[in-house]
């Protein structure tokens, strides 16, 4: 006789959004121009933080193979360097560059993130599978599949953001990483539908990391590398999956076991709209400063400030910040700020750069700049505040606002005009404004890294989409490899 509560052995059929994903990345040709033009925008964007990442130390350490001498010959090459690793540490060390300085791609809604932080997982699975095609006379994937790739990626990783939000209950964005990592891999190394439905329940089943090291009094590196592990985890799971490792079926709706009731709160985890490529269409680019994207807007009005203020530091009064909710939620710091990870992360700090010295770049976070006195002396003069009409507008779907306002008081009892800026150049409305300064990002961004003919290479091959859709994967890859 059944004991009272046994529960049915049963298994189930899969969670609806696990077939869902696995229907989306198995059957869905992203073919739309305008997802496309920016998918390939998007590619060069990606690569090239990257490339910037590789000028910072603490980066560059946690490079290279997991253990000394583990390479791989003939795996997947990781850009800007002469590394050859199995493809989960290839995915590791490319998504740790791309996410380092917090350059690459933005997605804002309910939850946010960097769908391109996929990039890392999809090169090294591209680069690996058409290396070993090639060894065995087959055809290698072009890069039309890396952007094709890219599209599914960011598309489950936006859409899953859009109502969903992981970080009221303390969880990371990077397992959206994970989970849209392990459907497209699963899919680019060709596994079938049932083997996709497997890696992704195995991908919500790993749960999620904390939000702990993105906030004070706790904030450190690790949000730097977070997607890295993120991304490499989804290659992992897809090559387990490849194997015919089973799956979970109701990874996500089990009762008291399941994601959704262990993790969530007891709610469900739902797609507000069907798969396609609308995240792409509407992702939004970081092009001017290496900022955490709620305070985009936020320091283009403080560059908008610093000549009618420079000379005027000392007869400040205070600084008046209006942003959206999440904006207060999450980068409205106070106090000391211990390290660069703190401060990219600090709205105040992001707007004191900017009025003192007419810029905000990455090495602006480190110590050197941070000891500059000015700074802290114009953080203790700030106020932060919501400005309801930001929030609003930042979830109306139509308008994906990430709007600030500053405004500067004297002690004289005089102030300057209070500058708003609704939408960053990298938003889809300012497109044709962004994309010429994406394209000098870009080039500025690898000449750190590159030059003369490497550095040309590079460019030409990247000039024209259609070209650079025809080329195979490691031809790509070889012009990014860098001798040690």
């Amino acid at each position: 006789m059944a004991h009272l509560g046994t529960k049915g052995a049963q298994r189930p059929e899969p969670d609806s959004l696990l077939t869902a994903i696995a229907d989306y990345v198995a059957a869905f040709e992203p073919t739309g121009e305008e997802a496309r033009q920016t998918a390939y925008y998007c590619l060069l964007d990606t690569l090239g933080c990257g490339m910037l990442a590789l000028n910072f130390p603490a980066c560059t350490k946690l490079l290279g193979p997991v253990v000394p001498g583990a390479s791989l010959s003939g795996g997947a090459r990781v850009p800007g360097t002469d590394f050859e690793l199995d493809p989960v540490a290839a995915a590791f060390n490319t998504g740790a560059l791309i996410r380092w300085l917090d350059f690459n791609d933005t997605w804002l809604a309910a939850e946010w993130g960097h769908p391109s932080d996929n990039l890392g997982g999809i090169l090294a699975a591209a680069d690996y599978l058409s290396r070993r095609n090639v060894a065995a006379g087959s055809e290698p994937l072009r890069m039309a599949d890396v952007l094709s790739a890219m599209i599914q990626a960011h598309e489950i990783q936006g859409v899953l953001a859009l109502t969903n939000s992981f970080n009221r209950v303390g969880l990371d964005h990077v397992l959206l990483v994970r989970v849209a990592t392990t459907a497209v891999v699963t899919r680019l190394l060709g596994g079938t539908r049932e083997q996709i439905v497997n890696a992704v329940s195995n991908a919500w089943i790993d749960g999620g990391a904390l939000r702990t090291y993105r906030h004070a009094p706790n904030t450190g590196s690790r949000k730097s590398w977070a997607a890295g592990d993120a991304t490499s985890r989804g290659v992992r799971l897809a090559l387990i999956a490849l194997a015919d490792e089973m799956g979970y079926p109701s990874a996500l709706t089990a009762e008291t076991w399941g994601f959704e009731d262990v993790l969530f709160g007891g709610a469900s985890i739902d797609l507000e709209r069907p798969l396609g490529s609308y995240v792409m269409e509407n992702v939004l680019f970081k092009l001017s400063f290496p900022a955490e994207f709620h305070a985009q807007t936020a320091v283009e009005a403080a560059m908008a400030l610093h000549p009618q203020i420079a000379s005027r530091l000392d007869d400040i009064n205070e600084i008046v910040i209006e942003t959206q909710e999440a904006g207060v939620r999450i980068i409205d710091k106070t106090g000391p700020l211990a390290n660069p990870a703190d401060r990219d992360h600090c709205l105040q700090y992001m707007v004191a750069v900017p009025l003192v010295f007419g810029r905000l770049t990455a090495d602006d976070y480190e110590d050197d700049v941070a000891e500059d006195p000015r700074i802290d002396a114009l953080r203790a003069k700030m106020t932060v505040t919501e400005h309801e009409q930001f929030s609003i507008d930042y979830l109306d779907p139509d308008k994906r606002a990430i709007g600030n306002a500053v405004q500067i008081r004297f002690v004289d009892g005089s102030s300057t005009e209070r500058i708003a800026v609704d939408f960053p150049i990298g938003h889809r409305r300012r497109r044709a404004e962004g994309i010429p300064v994406l394209l000098a990002k870009f080039e500025r961004n690898l000449a750190t890294q590159f030059d003369g003919r490497q550095l040309d290479q590079i460019l030409r091959a990247c000039r024209d989409r259609d070209a650079l859709e025809a080329m195979p994967v490691p031809e790509f890859m070889d012009l990014w490899v860098k001798s040690a």
